[in-house]
């Protein structure tokens, strides 16, 4: 279902307003006559009839626009056959060139739409003369990098076979790289985000004063995101909105939306698509209980034991998306990641190589994520339930596409439920939550045992790394043996890792979250053994020093002692050889009363004799 208010165009025009807007009709015979157009690139290697569409009752062709035939030869290629609801109700009034303001949801077909209206213009409507560089015809402006590399693809694409220029600029990317872009011919479409397109127009290295159509788009998130004020500043250097065409596309119809687009826009035409069900019939939705300690190991084992590719993951924040991709590199999955703490050149590789399918597993967060065109993605992972349901429709809806059948899945953990009633009432479906087959909750198959025990000891190294991150102190029992237990687990993985140096990496990463707490084990273990051994070399050494400087040395003894034992040893001594004189005596005394005079004599010689020793 559709509304729109007014008709088409009167031929009463308000003063000041570009007269060759009106003068926007498709030409009715360039097409079917396959006439070479303006700026069109050789077109008559491809004619018309190589397009065969057949009528269907209640469906729009984009033959029945009568479009030049370059711009149709790529539509062709698209594959495009019967407009969408948006496009076939926003084309009949863009293509007159009129404002308009559209309500429709992402992957409705609203690029396409304002994409083939502005080229259908430019190719039917020369440049104005005296065009300069880094002065654009048409400016699109969306909140996001990737949304706007999306579209500047998607123009590209729909402009192979004209001579129309289209740039894209965005944050993150060399500023200089992108102003010698600017300033090296004239650009046709201009698609940019607000921050950087002010940075460009406020040190004058671009001009918007020739924009002669006006494009935002998801105009929604650029209010939510506080865009608002840079976008009004970038809508005031451009010409008056009497003298521009200017096409605003959100997917609510706000009050604050509405108000903007009267400020914006020149008695616009009001196209709203409603859709019945917000999440399509084409895509299954699943939700698995489960907490969260076991997210990780239940996902790795989905992806292995589903044996998946072409998927995506979304999360909340971006260290959770770090987390996760690190975690699924550690366990052997092929995966990237795309956040904003991401470089944009990174970025857009990271989007071709998913593309282009050298990439299994995409790490994303909601805005990194959004507005994405990427077929094929066979299951989409909400790895985290959004806090606005809003949110979710956009996530599963990169799966789906295109008329296919897609997969998605939601793990619900303690915090996820909290979403979930305002996701179902969002949706206008419940989501039963069940618990995951056994199968997923089991170790996925394995042809490498060695590489499955690998496989569980990081996901429960996971859970207490990530518990650790939180506790007041790191030196528990319960740490330390989690910290032998990777080391021991990195240290079995790494004979066998050590055969490629791609798996030596997996390795490495597989044990990043605990390398903090086992090397602090590990280098206290080797700082006491250095204090202990240091300590005893030094009490040698000074045992020896003590011992070279002492003066008397015992003929008997083996060892040196200082002068105070030598002195104890020596009273010890006599105190003893005094003792066995007495009790010599005493048994003399004993044994008989009459001793001789010699035996007195040989004990008086023994005390003088002991008395000498001394």
């Amino acid at each position: 279902m559709s509304q729109t208010t007014s008709s088409t165009p009167s031929s009463s025009q308000k003063p000041g307003r570009r007269h060759k807007k009106y003068r926007r009709r498709p030409r009715q015979t360039q097409a079917h006559k396959g006439a070479t157009q303006n700026n069109q690139h050789n077109p008559k290697t491809w004619r018309l009839e190589e397009f065969q569409v057949p009528e269907v009752a209640g469906k729009l062709r984009f033959h029945d626009f009568d479009l030049p035939l370059s711009l149709m030869r790529a539509i062709c290629e698209q594959g495009f056959t019967y407009c969408t609801p948006i496009q076939a109700q926003s084309l009949k009034y863009t293509l007159h060139g009129l404002d308009l303001i559209g309500k429709a949801q992402t992957g409705t077909g609203k690029t396409a739409a304002f994409l083939i209206s502005i080229l259908a213009y430019f190719l039917e409507e020369e440049a104005p003369d005296g065009q300069k560089n880094a002065a654009p015809r048409a400016l699109i402006i969306a909140p996001t990098r990737e949304l706007v590399l999306q579209i500047a693809k998607d123009a590209m694409a729909l402009a192979r076979y004209t001579q129309l220029n289209v740039v894209p600029i965005v944050g993150g990317m060399d500023y200089q790289k992108q102003r010698q872009q600017l300033g090296r011919g004239k650009v046709d479409i201009l698609v940019a985000t607000p921050g950087r397109l002010l940075d460009f127009h406020n040190k004058r290295d671009l001009d918007l004063r020739e924009v002669e159509v006006l494009v935002l788009d998801e105009a929604d998130r650029m209010l939510d995101m506080g865009f608002i004020p840079d976008v009004k500043r970038i809508i005031r250097a451009t010409p008056r909105k009497e003298d521009r065409q200017t096409l605003l596309y959100s997917a609510t119809f706000t009050q604050d939306i509405l108000n903007l687009s009267e400020q914006w826009t020149w008695q616009p035409k009001r196209v709203e698509i409603a859709t019945e069900l917000k999440t399509s019939a084409n895509i299954e939705q699943h939700a698995f209980l489960v907490s969260d300690h076991e997210k990780l190991k239940l996902l790795v084992n989905i992806i292995k034991g589903w044996d998946l590719h072409k998927v995506m993951v979304f999360t909340n924040r971006r260290d959770i998306t770090r987390q996760v991709f690190e975690q699924l590199k550690a366990a052997g999955v092929n995966a990237a990641m795309l956040s904003g703490e991401v470089e944009q050149k990174k970025r857009v590789a990271t989007l071709e190589r998913f593309r282009d399918g050298d990439i299994d597993i995409l790490v994303a967060t909601d805005v990194a994520g959004r507005g994405l065109h990427i077929d094929d993605i066979s299951h989409v992972v909400n790895y985290t339930l959004p806090e606005d349901p809003e949110d979710y429709v956009h996530r599963i809806g990169r799966t789906g596409r295109a008329s296919s059948l897609g997969t998605s899945i939601s793990f619900v953990g303690e915090e996820d439920a909290f979403c979930l009633p305002a996701i179902e009432a969002y949706i206008g479906a419940r989501l039963p939550c069940v618990y995951p087959p056994e199968d997923v909750l089991e170790r996925p198959p394995q042809t490498n045992t060695e590489e499955t025990s690998f496989v569980n000891t990081l996901c429960a190294a996971a859970v207490i790394a990530e518990t650790a991150e939180t506790a007041e102190t790191a030196e528990t029992a319960e740490t330390a043996e989690t910290a032998e237990t990777a080391e021991t687990a990195e240290t079995a993985e790494t004979a066998e890792t050590a055969e490629t140096a791609e798996t030596a990496e997996t390795a490495e990463q597989a044990v990043e979250t605990l390398i903090d707490t086992t090397a602090s084990f590990k280098a206290e273990a080797e700082a006491e053994a250095e204090a202990e051994a240091e300590a005893e070399a030094e009490a040698e050494a000074e045992a020896e020093a003590e011992a070279e400087k002492l003066p008397h040395v015992y003929a008997d003894s083996k060892t040196v002692e200082t002068e105070t034992e030598t002195e104890t040893e020596t009273e010890t001594e006599t105190e003893t050889e005094t003792e066995t004189e007495t009790e010599t005596e005493t048994e003399t005394e004993t044994e008989t009363e009459t001793e001789t005079e010699t035996e007195t004599e040989n004990s008086m010689n023994s005390t003088v004799s002991a008395q000498a020793k001394i």
